[in-house]
């Protein structure tokens, strides 16, 4: 039993590659490539394609863009849909599983993960390769973070604030009348009493009104 997969991506390269290594897998059948969501869209529309076959669609495509359509595709059909992109951000990640893609994965992690996500996925599974999975992760981390409060010691979330405004490590010691040092070891007890590594992240706490 073949599992039907068809190949939407603009980069002729990418695409034959993919479609090679596929068609080399004795279970997969890869019914037909297309440069652009349009042409396939296209063809959708005439029945053209058995209605259970699993897309593989480019994010950065010419014309109408992969994410832009995902809607389009299943307004007509609903196919699984794998994307598959150069983009490892975590908005386009998690636009594209809301819209309705069943896995995502990037490209950087190689033609394996491509068929390990069209397994998976045949099975009834979802699929998102490492860096993506890690993103998702770090994305639902921070969101869990945003809703807590942290309540700081005085003199910490006196240094927090100063470091919101811009200040430097020596121009928040000479306001505070204490050393560099001392500035270094706030920091330092005031990221483990948020949950942070880094400044970004405990300044985006801070402005967000989860602090106190």
């Amino acid at each position: 039993m073949y599992t039907s997969v068809i190949i939407i991506d603009d980069d002729a390269i990418v695409r034959e590659s993919v479609r090679m290594f596929l068609e080399a897998q004795s279970d997969i059948e890869v019914i037909q490539c297309f440069g652009r969501a349009e042409d396939y869209l296209a063809e959708l529309a005439k029945n053209q394609f058995e209605p259970n076959h699993i897309l593989l669609v480019d994010i950065g495509l010419p014309g109408l863009g992969g994410l832009e359509a995902i809607p389009e595709i299943k307004q007509i059909a609903d196919p699984d849909i794998i994307m598959l992109s150069t983009y490892e951000e975590e908005d386009k990640i998690l636009k594209a599983l809301s819209l309705g893609a069943t896995s995502y994965i990037s490209k950087r992690a190689g033609l394996k993960a491509i068929l390990e996500g069209i397994q998976i996925v045949q099975k009834g599974g979802a699929y998102l390769s490492p860096a993506v999975a890690r993103e998702v992760v770090g994305f639902f981390a921070q969101s869990k973070r945003k809703k807590e409060e942290f309540e700081l010691p005085a003199r910490q979330y006196e240094v927090l604030s100063a470091l919101s405004e811009g200040r430097t490590y020596q121009e928040i010691a000479n306001e505070m009348s204490i050393s560099v040092e001392t500035v270094r070891s706030h920091i330092k007890k005031m990221y483990r009493n948020m949950q942070v590594k880094n400044k970004v992240e405990a300044i985006n706490l801070y402005m967000n009104g989860s602090v106190k």
